[in-house]
């Protein structure tokens, strides 16, 4: 295991973690190195991206984690890159405006951006997606905040799907700043607790194991369903 993310030797958290499973770009504490001095400027530059702009393979969930527990690092060779309360304010303001530009484009450019034979924005998602909003509700905004790619396409889905503004604001804000403010804090209070930093490669893994949990299921779900019909015509073949 390695704590390497509390061995920085200069301000601008020259550190990097052990996350050999993962791709450069989605090891948080990689990608905060990257931006330098303006990591706080980049940490929010990816939650805007993340959040509203087709672009759903970036560590939301664990570069949040990892601002949080370099804050909560009580080591004289970090110095944090900016006070707790400043994350707590700016973050859900990076997903919030997200978020507004995801519905803006799909409500402006709607089926337009939707293929039939697309392989990730296709027609039927929009009607699928309008039934889900139906059945279970706005809050439906508010939980695909937690769940990375999906908190990606969901503006933009409830925005081409025509869902009222007024519903969208109201929990999509709800939504930015629970999981904003809430995973930065979980992170915080973590990064006291020393199992956690002795082991944080493991945590960080855990956090993305868990996020697309939900996602492996719809694509296990959608494979089964898949698969039905042509065990069906077998059977009356037989």
């Amino acid at each position: 295991m390695t704590a390497s993310v509390f061995d920085a030797t200069a301000p601008a958290l020259a550190a990097t973690t052990d996350l050999a499973l993962l791709p450069g770009f989605l090891d948080p504490v990689n990608l905060l190195n990257s931006f330098g001095t303006w990591i706080l400027a980049g940490l929010l530059l990816v939650v805007f991206i993340e959040s509203g702009l087709l672009f759903p393979l970036l560590p939301g969930d664990s570069l949040l984690f990892t601002a949080g527990l370099i804050v909560a690092a009580k080591s004289a060779d970090i110095e944090p890159f900016a006070p707790l309360w400043v994350l707590l304010v700016t973050i859900p303001i990076a997903a919030f405006l997200g978020d507004q530009v995801g519905y803006l484009i799909g409500n402006r450019l709607g089926y337009s951006l939707f293929k039939p034979d697309a392989r990730i924005l296709k027609q039927s998602y929009i009607v699928e997606a309008h039934d889900f909003f139906e059945k279970h509700g706005p809050i439906t905004i508010f939980l695909a905040r937690f769940v990375p790619i999906v908190r990606t396409y969901a503006p933009l889905v409830a925005g081409a799907a025509k869902m009222r503004y007024s519903t969208f604001l109201a929990y999509n804000a709800i939504g930015a700043v629970v999981w904003g403010a809430g995973v930065t804090l979980l992170g915080y209070f973590l990064g006291q607790i020393s199992f956690i930093r002795d082991n944080v490669d493991v945590i960080f893994l855990l956090i993305v194991f868990v996020s697309v949990l939900p996602i492996i299921s719809e694509v296990v779900k959608r494979w089964r369903r898949s698969r039905q019909p042509v065990v069906e015509e077998k059977v009356d073949a037989a």
